[in-house]
């Protein structure tokens, strides 16, 4: 899908061809757009095709007919029972009078910019649209990495109580998407230096705050997705054991049950044994079974004591 918008005045119109000053949005786009772009701004089809690439790593690209800044940004991936975060390329190329962005799909970063929501957004003002889709990018990183840390305080309270492997596995999941956002906040901000170190992105003084409030968002990225990384980390191997422990208690508890009630399985099954009644005590007596249950019965019953005193049970 490909769509061309352009900003007039305080509005942003859809274009059915493009304009210069424009800004070209393709999503996913097929063979036929990307061979349509590519001619028109006399680019080779692969800086297109970059962000398409899921396995693409930042960079920054540039050449005498365009500037590619390709960065990673925060996706949520649908998994057939929970929601997986990972990350996804995203490439802002700049040509001759126009911005173009390319991702796989749709991203809650560009939706604010295609809907008219984004204050001061105009298609001509190229720095500052570059520097408010790195700043949606960090903001967006962080508001992931607060849902992952209250994800991560749910399953934590599960795991108190669990013997189970579903709470670990769901904790696995989220460390998972915590090394994908560590790892794409540090190709993120190489690329952020070097490209705030160039003269790509003209420093006007009115985007001063801006690219200052880019540059923390994404430090605070990085900070938060390590501290977050760490403690699912350490809360991994702490319910790891917790779960070990769990499980070895109530193995306990088990053989302890056993060896109570071996002990009437063991009178009882001397008692059957195919021997002489002379032999055996209380065989001729008239109340000889009972008189046999109820020494079986105290004789657990003490030894169920003796654990219990010992606290085997706790």
């Amino acid at each position: 899908m490909i769509n061309f918008y352009l900003s007039d005045n305080e509005h942003l119109q859809k274009l059915d061809i493009p304009a210069a000053g424009c800004w070209i949005n393709m999503v996913a786009p097929d063979d036929g757009e990307i061979q349509k772009i590519a001619k028109r701004y006399a680019l080779d089809t692969d800086i297109i095709k970059a962000a398409l690439d899921l396995d693409e790593r930042s960079r920054l690209e540039f050449d005498e007919e365009y500037t590619m800044i390709l960065v990673n940004i925060p996706a949520v991936e649908d998994d057939r029972e929970k929601e997986l975060y990972t990350t996804i390329p995203l490439s802002i190329i700049l040509v001759d009078n126009a911005v173009i962005t390319v991702c796989s799909e749709e991203t809650p970063i560009l939706k604010p910019f295609r809907e008219g929501m984004m204050r001061a957004f105009r298609t001509q003002m190229r720095s500052r649209f570059i520097l408010q889709i790195l700043f949606r990018m960090s903001a967006l990183f962080l508001a992931y990495l607060h849902v992952i840390d209250k994800k991560s305080d749910l399953v934590e309270e599960k795991l108190q109580k669990s013997t189970k492997n579903k709470e670990l596995i769901e904790l696995l999941r989220l460390e998972k998407s915590l090394l994908y956002f560590t790892t794409a906040l540090r190709s993120n901000e190489t690329v952020m230096k070097k490209l705030f170190r160039t003269e790509i992105i003209r420093k006007y003084p009115d985007d001063s705050e801006l690219l200052e409030d880019v540059i923390v968002e994404n430090e605070q990225a990085i900070e938060m997705a390590n501290i977050y990384s760490g403690i699912l980390s350490g809360l991994m191997d702490a319910y790891a054991s917790v779960i070990s422990n769990n499980l070895n208690i109530v193995m306990k508890t088990l053989a302890v049950l056993t060896i109570v009630l071996n002990i009437p399985t063991i009178i009882f099954g001397a008692y059957g044994m195919n021997v002489n009644d002379a032999g055996m005590p209380f065989a001729q007596h008239p109340m000889g079974f009972w008189i046999i249950v109820g020494l079986t019965a105290i004789i657990s019953t003490v030894v169920a004591v003796v654990f219990n005193k010992t606290s085997i049970f706790k």
